[in-house]
């Protein structure tokens, strides 16, 4: 098979655009070069001699000798104007920005369809983890039950130093920002946003079904109380964010993004630190699991090289699933979790919306705390879910069992 050669126009010279830059210097076997660069700040001093950068797109966009776009930059808007244009000019595009996918996915997929020209976006999912093009090619005829993960790193990162190190909320945050794992403005990683952006990604390509990520419950981390983490501690139970889809009984798919207790032997309860881990779960394939670097420059770079790589011998994405699975769509109403609820005065009503409840503790010191089960959909609508003082964990299902056991209702009353 002959194999193209990439001349590229990179939009975007921060941590991975300089990242990029370094791993195709060392990679002479492929066939790619970057011909310009867009950036914006025209003071700030540059590793490469002034001539690659420009500050005007289209200088990148409508130069003929520019055969690929990259797309590597932190504005959404910007980066949707630049891929929709690139792609109607028939130039592919390689982009890691997430945000912008996930709120412009079914667009692109028909503009990639018109127009014949690729956008592949592996950086944008899981980083270093090859996570969509197995999904997209691997699974296409192993019917997938369900694929939840650990699919940001900057978050991963905070909780793992909160329960490692015992470090609070803020330092672990402040921690993660100073190594480069977290954005001086962290909004999207701890409240669950950029998981939920991935999430998007991956729903498509593992069931073939395209949704808003306004459609998906997604809660972070940012508002998980002390008691909540000594309630994990004390049982021995590791706190993750995790992303999860899961195919229902009755053909529907339920997804959320949502802090999780896992037991110890459960293997995304050992993804520590910036890492990312997934896991699938399938007909034939049984349970499969991926673990690679889930932040920085290299490990992200590592994945635009891929698609790179995978441009030169003209691959794309055929999104053969959203044709069979034309029907599919969320089901929220038709599927229960077991979560913990912490919350302080003022939220006593909560236990209504909960179709069983295992477990009640009451402290005017600590804070309270229930554990029962709840419909996903309920959650997702409850109006003390946002509540200021209130965190919401899931539970493990083997725990369910465990207090299922007990012949009746606990209440803890401690003063």
């Amino acid at each position: 098979m002959t194999r193209t050669t990439i001349s590229i126009g990179l939009f975007g010279f921060g941590c991975v655009g300089q990242g990029l830059h370094e791993v195709l210097e060392r990679t002479p076997g492929l066939r790619a070069r970057i011909a310009r660069i867009g950036v914006k700040n025209r003071t700030k001093a540059r590793a490469l001699p002034a001539e690659y950068f420009s500050f005007d797109r289209d200088d990148l966009l409508y130069d003929p000798a520019v055969n690929v776009i990259v797309e590597l930059i932190d504005d959404a808007d910007e980066a949707y104007q630049i891929v929709k244009t690139a792609l109607h000019l028939g130039k592919a595009v390689v982009t890691a920005n997430k945000k912008m996918l996930a709120e412009h996915l079914p667009e692109l997929i028909a503009l990639q369809r018109s127009t014949g020209t690729p956008l592949l976006y592996e950086a944008a999912a899981c980083a270093s983890l090859p996570v969509i093009r197995n999904l997209e090619e691997y699974y296409d005829t192993d019917l997938l039950d369900s694929v939840e993960g650990i699919i940001n790193g900057s978050t991963n990162y905070i909780l793992t130093a909160m329960h490692r190190d015992a470090l609070p909320f803020a330092e672990a945050l402040a921690r993660a920002q100073a190594l480069g794992f977290a954005e001086s403005n962290p909004a999207l990683d701890v409240q669950g946003l950029d998981a939920r952006n991935k999430l998007v990604l991956l729903l498509a390509h593992a069931f073939g079904l395209v949704v808003g990520p306004e459609e998906l419950l997604t809660v972070g981390i940012d508002n998980i109380s002390p008691l909540a983490a000594a309630y994990a501690r004390e049982r021995g139970l590791t706190l993750k964010l995790l992303a999860e889809a899961r195919r229902l009984p009755d053909g529907g798919i339920a997804a959320a993004v949502l802090p999780a207790l896992l037991a110890p032997e459960h293997e995304l309860a050992r993804v520590q630190d910036e890492y990312n881990g997934l896991i699938t779960q399938s007909g034939f394939a049984d349970r499969q699991f991926f673990l690679g670097r889930g932040a920085g420059a290299f490990p992200t770079a590592s994945a635009v090289l891929s698609d790179l790589s995978a441009l030169t011998y003209g691959y794309r994405y055929e999104y053969k699933k959203l044709h069979q699975n034309q029907a599919l769509a969320l089901r929220p109403e038709a599927t229960e979790l077991d979560v913990l609820v912490t919350y302080t005065n003022g939220q006593s009503s909560l236990i209504e919306d909960f179709t069983q409840v295992h477990e009640q503790f009451h402290s005017r010191m600590q804070g309270h705390y229930l554990t029962g089960t709840i419909g996903l959909a309920q959650l997702a609508g409850a109006v003390w879910l946002r509540a200021p003082g209130v965190s919401v964990v899931r539970l493990p299902g083997a725990l369910r069992e465990v207090l299922a056991a007990a012949s009746e209702l606990t209440e803890l009353t401690t003063r």
